[in-house]
């Protein structure tokens, strides 16, 4: 249930608008026209969360609100687009020597956006993120890092993300193409992991406001009606058969079969 009311006076021009899902509720407010701030509170059962939304949509008419037919040209949505998403990555790379220093630079600009930018930057990442949970690519994994655990393919999927759009592309279609880009790994990066990707969002979501990470699961989920959980997935390959990973993917095996980068 979304509930949508606007203030106009002499001083004033805004909005307010409460969604309900189950047993919590997201409040975004602020000048009509703008993103707004977001907010968002849990309760113990749908029923008491359902009986405060009313309470504050009828102490809000009380103060003059009228209900809005439609948030256009009301309510800002995300300046956040795909293609702005992956232009940070590349950007990002220029911040620094190092993969540590990029992401932090990453981590204040996005908390410097609003909420609904972090979130939607978020939700951009997890789908391209769980696009890459296969079977194939953890089979790649597998065999670069002599194996392979369910961490360490998280973290091996965020450093293929962070090549950039074309290149992570390419690598779900033949995780063989990535050949190039390991191979250029040494000293400090020796490894192709990237585990502070990860929490991007919500590191810069926690900078902006000073709230936890629950919190921001919570808006993350009402705003998107997304978890970031992975897909289930079935592995058609086995760890102990060398002959099948070979034969999956001769080029790596014959570069990191016997002398894995871990």
């Amino acid at each position: 249930m979304e509930t949508l009311l606007i203030y106009n006076d002499d001083l004033s021009n805004k909005f307010w608008k409460i969604h309900v899902s189950g047993n919590t509720f997201t409040i975004t407010y602020g000048k009509i026209g703008t993103s707004g701030s977001v907010k968002t509170k849990k309760f113990e059962t749908k029923e008491d969360c359902k009986k405060e939304s009313e309470k504050l949509i009828k102490t809000k008419i009380k103060k003059g609100y009228k209900f809005s037919q439609s948030s256009q040209l009301v309510v800002k949505e995300s300046s956040m687009t795909e293609a702005l998403f992956w232009e940070l990555l590349k950007k990002c790379k220029l911040k620094g020597e190092y993969a540590e220093e990029q992401i932090e630079w990453l981590i204040t600009h996005l908390s410097k956006k609003s909420i609904k930018d972090i979130v939607k930057f978020d939700y951009i990442f997890n789908t391209y993120y769980k696009t890459s949970y296969t079977s194939e690519l953890w089979a790649a994994a597998y065999i670069i890092l002599g194996g392979c655990s369910d961490d360490c393919f998280d973290y091996f999927r965020a450093w293929v993300l962070y090549l950039g759009k074309k290149e992570y592309e390419t690598a779900i279609n033949d995780p063989q193409t990535l050949l190039p880009y390991l191979q250029q790994l040494n000293g400090y990066d020796d490894i192709p992991q990237l585990e502070e990707l990860i929490s991007v969002a919500i590191l810069a979501y926690e900078e902006k406001t000073g709230l936890d990470d629950e919190s921001y699961y919570d808006i993350y989920s009402q705003l998107t009606n997304d978890s970031h959980d992975n897909p289930d997935i079935d592995l058609d390959w086995d760890e102990d058969d060398e002959e099948q990973l070979r034969s999956m993917f001769p080029l790596l095996w014959d570069v990191y079969g016997e002398n894995p980068l871990t």
